[in-house]
């Protein structure tokens, strides 16, 4: 083993490490939250992860927005398997170690090259949608600063990788043709062969230079890229996938019922004996750590695409609500919990107040509307409805139009200011 195989060991020793390292510190963070109930239907959630998360299934509703981004997810995914061969090749020193699969290899480096020029292509479209075209929701005030450098830096890596994988097809196909002893002829290159016209003048010693420098850094950014993941949005590429399958797949409007408030109810009707050896928790979630881990990897699941946003009709009203930045603010919260040596000041503030405000939430219908939007299938409305039960429940602090409400239910039964024998009085007058 020579010292560029030593070397690659070593690198690519310390990029996986630093990804485990970071899928740690994400695991911790998000199990933070608390636990959630049993599981249910497993084959039924694993037909829905299928469906949203692989098959991208609401990405469709806008079909040329849905294909471009199949194409991108499914070339990035698909061409990346070049790296088991990058890797064995970098390990023993050999080259282009799968040539004996024969046809089979000439069709999966076309296929590669194919999906290279696509990705490039649908990212240029992308990055003109974001930056050229006036589409409302990527110019939201949450978007600004590092929400949009890191969406423009993802396009950017994106597009600088496929040419790093063309540009070394093309020197090593240029190197083929003119049957240098290490580089033996092996694949198809119908795209980077366009390029070969261009290296023509190029001594053998700079084509050899060129092949390898874009084979290291081929593969070193696709290393940077997968510890880069931790600190972008592009998580999703990874959380998708749980995050469907723990989707709620019951029907959106359907909120599930306070077990604490069920069973003080019950105790109270005389229906079962109260549990006095029950110690009563917090009511709703002042801060990230009062909400399940289940909605803390929705927020690290977030791809900021903001059609959440968009499709909510209190944001179309102008008030103050935006789905996205309810995420965004839960992931942010959460990440500085983690931080060690928090200031007193960081330590004494909550989600609550300090990320959301109370306008925010109050300001929320529930319609679902942005459940129903996300591709995949966050849910912010079940952070704003614990939200709200911290203010009704513990600070009772609701607003005081629901305050109103609630008293005529409670002495009415009904939200009107009427009793029930003086409803129908209208109808004589």
């Amino acid at each position: 083993m020579g010292l560029k195989n030593i070397l690659f060991l070593l690198l690519l020793g310390l990029g996986v490490g630093l990804f485990v390292r970071n899928i740690r510190r994400l695991s911790r963070s998000i199990l933070q939250g608390k636990p959630i109930g049993k599981l249910d239907r497993p084959k039924e959630r694993f037909m829905h992860m299928l469906r949203l998360a692989f098959g991208q299934q609401k990405m469709h509703r806008n079909l040329l927005v849905g294909v471009l981004h199949l194409v991108v997810y499914l070339g990035f995914i698909i061409i990346n398997i070049e790296l088991l061969e990058i890797v064995i090749d970098g390990i023993f020193g050999t080259h282009r170690v799968l040539v004996f699969l024969g046809s089979t290899y000439d069709f999966a480096i076309a296929a590669f090259e194919l999906f290279a020029i696509s990705v490039i292509a649908a990212v240029l479209i992308f990055w003109v949608r974001r930056n050229l075209i006036h589409i409302a929701r990527f110019r939201s005030a949450e978007m600004n600063g590092w929400p949009k450098l890191d969406a423009n830096l993802i396009l950017v890596i994106e597009v600088v990788l496929m040419l790093l994988f063309l540009t070394m097809n093309a020197a090593d196909y240029a190197l083929q043709i003119r049957e240098e002893p290490h580089y033996l002829r092996a694949g198809l290159f119908p795209v980077s062969a366009t390029l070969i016209p261009l290296f023509d003048s190029w001594p053998t010693a700079n084509l050899i230079l060129l092949e390898r420098s874009a084979w290291w850094a081929h593969i070193l950014g696709i290393l940077g890229f997968l510890n880069y993941l931790y600190y972008s949005k592009h998580l999703h590429i990874l959380l998708a996938f749980p995050n469907t399958f723990y989707a709620q797949l019951t029907p959106k409007g359907q909120f599930a019922s306070n077990e604490v408030v069920t069973r003080e109810v019950k105790a109270m009707l005389s229906m079962q004996e109260p549990d006095a050896t029950q110690e009563i928790e917090r009511f709703g979630a002042k801060d990230v750590t009062d909400l399940t881990w289940l909605q803390l990897m929705n927020a690290y699941s977030c791809t900021e695409c903001g059609r959440c946003t968009a499709a909510c009709p209190a944001n179309q009203t102008g008030k103050l609500l935006s789905p996205r930045k309810i995420m965004m603010d839960t992931r942010d919260r959460a990440e500085i919990l983690t931080r060690p040596n928090l200031e007193t000041a960081t330590q004494e503030a909550t989600l609550l107040d300090h990320h959301i405000s109370r306008e925010e939430l109050w300001a929320c219908t529930s319609c679902n509307a942005c459940v129903e939007a996300c591709p995949i299938e966050i849910n912010p409305l079940s952070i704003i409805m614990k939200m709200r039960e911290y203010i009704v429940m513990e600070e009772a602090a609701a607003p005081a139009d629901l305050n109103t409400m609630m008293s005529n239910i409670e002495n009415n039964g009904a939200p009107w200011a009427f009793n029930a024998q003086d409803r129908m009085n209208w109808v004589n007058e």
